[in-house]
């Protein structure tokens, strides 16, 4: 395919799909799936076939529409009504082309001027519900590639990490690494050989944004790894992607089939003199993968085990060779960035953190889902407006970061979510996971639930995460059981700043995060456990001597 063959892709599929009457979204990612959406799909498309209207009304499965906790989710009238909650009885209503026929789901109707909507800002979302990921046709349509060609024909290399560093785009994998400076870091590099890696090794429990963004757009992501290839001068990208995300697995090979074959991906990219090779490598689960000297041991079919740094992985990566490793969330920025130009990014956000943030919503809250928001935004806004606010009882903390982050209680709901905000308060930004918890949660056993994901997922490497993760679960065990003491508490944030301080890799420095946080901010919750022998949530069945 050349530049002039993808314009004319563009506009010979825009009027195709503007010639219908309609096309009806069917929410086909792996939340919706589990709700019956195939199912959905396909009686729709029945419906349709059977009315004579294959030729003008087109059914199409989509990525995530954000608003899970309603799924399975169908966006109809050209985009401008969307159902939950529907159900393959609802097939007939739906492939009418009458409004009147849809009247019957009005009940299910979900408000696309309400909060949820209306205070999100979508850029790595964009396309996500409005094209179908395994149709290459439908990513060019809204623009795909555009920017590939843009970077192949108007920039040179050094032009695009300018623009990448204009617009202050930090690493979306949670440390917040300027992209712009790792970039030109691996351009420096003299090196006949270059790689670029997307850690799509998304671990954190409650965290769905990178499955979410492959599953549903998985050309960006091929797009914003192309354009980072050309930008450091790598031929060969690798995908780290989790064996549990099959649906993502399989989307992402059709994509990389499909823009194979048309030139988009592989040697004289656009008949251009660039080539740029993608290939996935899929992990076994172990969440110290997502550390990048581990993952790039693991692409290496070695144990997935971080190693001492420096070299850092732009000096000497994979194979010993200068590699450029982002997140999902990360590429996916690259596009648009390219197309609207870095200051466009760079006008969004803070003067620090700019962009925007995809955010996964679990745990005790309404609207439980995908979104995206202005870097800025503040947590009362995410989870009141956006996220519907508590179904039952009273908002008690929220947890940001994962098994690496923190509890933030009530008294920092108008905390704007940004790197620097984040941090003062004892928590970080982490990939984008987002649980919330009620008055019904207990913080000892939530710091339990967390100390023992990083004991399990520990590689054993270096002692202190090793033992210490051991050490440190067992006494939160007790106390949850209500068999710790004073000193029991003292030695725990002994062992938080030992962990800290010494343990080799990110995993076993963050691992106290959760623990230091509650003690910070609920350290009444400890002492009620150890001095009264009493869960204030009445979470911790203490009298019964096994937690709830």
């Amino acid at each position: 395919m050349t530049i002039e063959e993808l314009n004319q892709t563009q506009a010979d599929e825009t009027a195709r799909q503007q010639a219908l009457d309609e096309r009806i979204y069917c929410c086909t990612a792996a939340g919706c799936i589990s709700c019956g959406a195939e199912g959905l799909r396909n009686a729709i498309t029945e419906q349709v076939k059977s009315q004579g209207r294959l030729d003008k009304v087109e059914v199409c499965g989509t990525g995530c529409m954000g608003m899970c906790s309603r799924g399975p989710l169908v966006m109809a009238a050209s985009g401008t009504a969307l159902y939950g909650n529907v159900t393959p009885s609802d097939a007939p209503a739906l492939a009418s082309g009458n409004p009147l026929d849809r009247r019957p789901l009005a009940d299910r109707q979900i408000d696309l001027n309400a909060p949820f909507f209306t205070q999100q800002v979508r850029i790595v979302l964009a396309n996500s519900g409005r094209v179908d990921p395994e149709k290459l046709t439908d990513y060019i349509a809204a623009g795909g590639y555009q920017s590939l060609a843009r970077a192949l024909t108007e920039l040179k290399p050094p032009e695009v990490i300018e623009e990448v560093k204009t617009s202050g785009l930090r690493g979306r994998g949670g440390a917040g690494y300027p992209t712009g400076l790792k970039w030109e870091l691996v351009s420096k590099q003299i090196s006949p050989t270059k790689y670029i890696v997307c850690n799509a090794d998304e671990g954190d429990p409650g965290a769905f944004m990178d499955r979410s963004v492959l599953e549903g757009d998985p050309h960006r992501v091929l797009e914003g790894m192309a354009i980072a290839g050309y930008a450091v001068g790598a031929q060969q990208g690798y995908i780290y992607v989790r064996g549990e995300y099959g649906l993502a697995i399989q989307r992402l090979q059709t994509a990389i089939k499909q823009a194979e074959r048309e030139h988009l991906l592989g040697s004289r990219i656009l008949e251009s003199g660039f080539g740029f090779r993608i290939d996935l490598r899929i992990g076994a689960g172990a969440f110290v993968c997502g550390e990048e000297t581990a993952l790039i041991a693991s692409i290496e079919g070695k144990r997935g085990q971080p190693r001492q740094r420096p070299p850092y992985p732009p000096e000497s990566g994979l194979w010993n060779q200068p590699t450029l490793i982002n997140n999902v969330e990360t590429f996916a920025n690259i596009p648009p960035i390219i197309e609207k130009g870095g200051a466009w990014f760079a006008s969004i956000g803070t003067p620090s953190s700019k962009g925007t943030k995809v955010f996964a919503l679990a745990g005790k809250i309404a609207n439980t889902g995908l979104i995206e928001v202005p870097m800025g935004t503040a947590l009362r806004t995410i989870l009141f407006d956006i996220g519907g606010g508590i179904p039952e009882g009273k908002f008690k903390a929220a947890q940001t970061g994962g098994p690496s982050g923190g509890c933030i209680p009530e008294q920092f709901l108008d905390t704007p979510v940004d790197y620097e905000s984040l941090a003062r308060i004892g928590s970080i930004m982490g990939s984008g996971g987002l649980i919330v918890m009620d008055n019904a949660s207990c913080m000892v056993d939530v710091a339990r639930f967390f100390m023992e994901f990083c004991m399990d997922e520990s590689c054993g490497k270096c002692i202190p995460c090793r033992a210490g993760t051991v050490q440190m679960h067992d006494i939160l065990r007790r106390m949850t059981l209500g068999d710790a003491s004073e000193d029991d508490l003292a030695m725990l944030e002994e062992l938080s700043g030992l962990l800290r301080e010494t343990s080799l890799c990110g995993l076993g420095q963050t691992a106290p995060n959760p623990v230091m946080s509650t003690l910070r901010y609920f350290r009444q919750e400890y002492e009620a456990h150890i001095r009264e022998r009493r869960c204030p949530a009445g979470h911790c069945r203490i009298e019964a001597g096994v937690p709830a």
